[in-house]
């Protein structure tokens, strides 16, 4: 212990010392760290909504729209498994009062059908009901109608992916301190610290984002399609650049949900912003046979129900990529691409309630926060060092740096600091002492059992460290626990916990037995004073 190889001197002194450096950018406002010369650290700690203000939303799910979906996503499955099998010949779908509902051209089929049908419905939990009744009327017409059941499972689930992407769409990286969580059966609560632009959340949120290739319908007649009648088959949708109504085949050819990424570029001849996508393998097929088989043909690009743009298939595209250009100002396009990387909602969502915390109230609760924290820590020190002396001294050095490690963890990670997160910080100040409190006392013991002092110092050490790591685990499963299942201020708590653990048994235990190491192989002490 006394004698430490000079690699591990090294090693603790390297850690410590970036801790402090990736420390300092946080304690300076962005536009000067901004500033620093580009090797310089600029990691900065976030702040929660509640110290550094941002903005509150309410959204509530149009449940009319989520059943429309759920009918439309329905009737493509059904004609997807009716082409299986070629004998089956049915006529128009209908998706007229809220039901499916078609006739078969062969009655003896019928039974084929009904077989068919039923393997696209579930069983909704234990309750024995199915989620969608499959019935036959007049011996050639199968009806297919949404149980309650199914329907209340279907907003359900909807609801779960919705805040999976809400939370995607405004906090890609997963370390802002931003709070998703579902209120109610049809409801997400969101709160975002430290947003300027409230309006271009709502944009980013409330974006459907269900992006559709349809071949354009070129048997329609203008005069009809001016009116809202399309053919059989198809549907009459807007333009987004207002330029009219066009009618377009329901038949999806290629899907968001096949999009594996997004991003916004410049077009090579005009320089106007647009958005370039990558398919997945499937929808890289799907695209490349869909403009095979329609070459010469418009092919619409459609976005919640607007046709952005219906350019003809010159050739087939088998390169797995496509590009979508429109009115985009590159704000929007980026708005766009973040929406369609990070998926559809499955339910149009509207902001019901909007509320915006004040910086002003952020502040004054830093001001008191800080306070609280400088005389907690500066307390604990005092009674360190009349306690324990010169070991008391070592301690609080291990306190200091603790906090620079813990802020540059989270600086490094973009980890948000909410008034919880700043409880959590006082928290592990305390645990920290706690674990030289333990070495300090068991020295003692030592020496009073008789041993001698290079020998009570290390023997010390090395039988505080084992209750010290057993405490700190279950102090993580703790933490661990809460971060899991917690959010919003629980989370924010957990982090800075689990973060101040982990660096609390590195300064509390391995740099001061370093400090303590090193003053004995200096000094030579023959007595020892704690």
């Amino acid at each position: 212990m006394f004698d430490p190889p000079k690699w591990k001197i090294w090693g603790i002194f390297l850690a410590i010392a970036l801790g402090i450096a990736f420390a300092i950018p946080s304690f300076f406002p962005k536009s000067e760290v901004a500033t620093w010369p580009s090797l310089a650290p600029r990691t900065q700690i976030a702040l929660g909504l509640d110290l550094n203000g941002g903005s509150q939303l309410l959204l509530e799910a149009d449940l009319a729209d989520a059943q429309k979906q759920r009918l439309a996503a329905m009737e493509d499955s059904v004609s997807q498994e009716l082409r299986r099998d070629p004998r089956i010949q049915a006529g128009d779908i209908s998706t007229a009062d809220g039901r499916i509902s078609f006739m078969l051209r062969d009655p003896t089929q019928l039974d084929a059908a009904v077989e068919r049908l039923r393997t696209l419905t579930a069983g909704v939990g234990l309750t024995g009901t199915r989620t969608w009744n499959v019935s036959t009327v007049d011996g050639n017409r199968v009806i297919m109608t949404p149980t309650p059941e199914g329907a209340q499972q279907a907003v359900k689930d909807a609801m779960t992916v919705a805040r999976d992407v809400v939370r995607r769409r405004i906090d890609p990286s997963g370390t802002r301190e931003v709070t998703v969580i579902n209120q109610g059966g049809n409801r997400i609560l969101v709160q975002v610290p430290g947003v300027d632009d409230p309006e271009a959340l709502k944009r980013l949120i409330g974006q459907t984002a269900r992006l559709e290739f349809k071949l354009v319908d070129q048997r329609a007649d203008p005069n009809q399609v001016a009116q809202g009648r399309a053919p059989a088959g198809s549907q009459v949708l807007q333009m987004a650049d207002g330029s009219g109504p066009i009618a377009v085949q329901r038949r999806v050819m290629v899907e968001g949900e096949q999009v594996s990424r997004a991003q916004q570029t410049f077009d090579q001849t005009t320089g106007a912003p647009n958005i370039t996508l990558g398919f997945d393998s499937a929808g890289a097929r799907r695209f490349a046979r869909a403009t095979t088989e329609n070459v010469g043909k418009p092919f619409a690009i459609i976005l919640d129900n607007k046709v952005l743009s219906a350019p003809n298939i010159n050739e087939p595209i088998i390169g797995g990529t496509a590009t979508i250009s429109g009115n985009f100002t590159v704000e929007t396009a980026n708005e766009l691409a973040v929406a369609l990387s990070s998926g559809k909602l499955p339910v149009k969502l509207d902001v019901i309630e909007e509320r915006t915390v004040s910086a002003e109230l952020g502040r004054d609760s830093i001001s008191k926060g800080l306070v609280a924290s400088a005389v907690a820590v500066l307390a604990v020190m005092l009674f360190m060092i009349i306690t324990y002396g010169r070991f008391g001294v070592y301690a609080n050095i291990a306190l200091v740096v603790n906090a620079f490690m813990i802020l540059a963890i989270m600086g490094i990670f973009g980890s948000a600091l909410t008034l919880p997160g700043i409880a959590g910080f006082v928290l592990t100040i305390g645990a920290a002492v706690d674990a030289n409190v333990l070495i300090n006392e068991r020295i003692r013991e030592e020496q009073r059992r008789g041993r001698k002092l290079l020998d009570a110092i290390d023997t010390g050490y090395k039988e505080a460290s084992t209750a010290i790591f057993d405490a700190n685990i279950t102090n993580t499963i703790a933490a661990a626990v809460m971060w899991y299942f917690g959010s919003g201020p629980v989370r924010g708590f957990a982090i800075v916990l689990l973060i101040g653990i982990i660096t609390s048994v590195f300064t509390a235990v391995n740099f001061t037995r370093l400090l303590v190491a090193l003053w004995v192989k200096r000094k030579r002490p023959r007595e020892l004073h704690i």
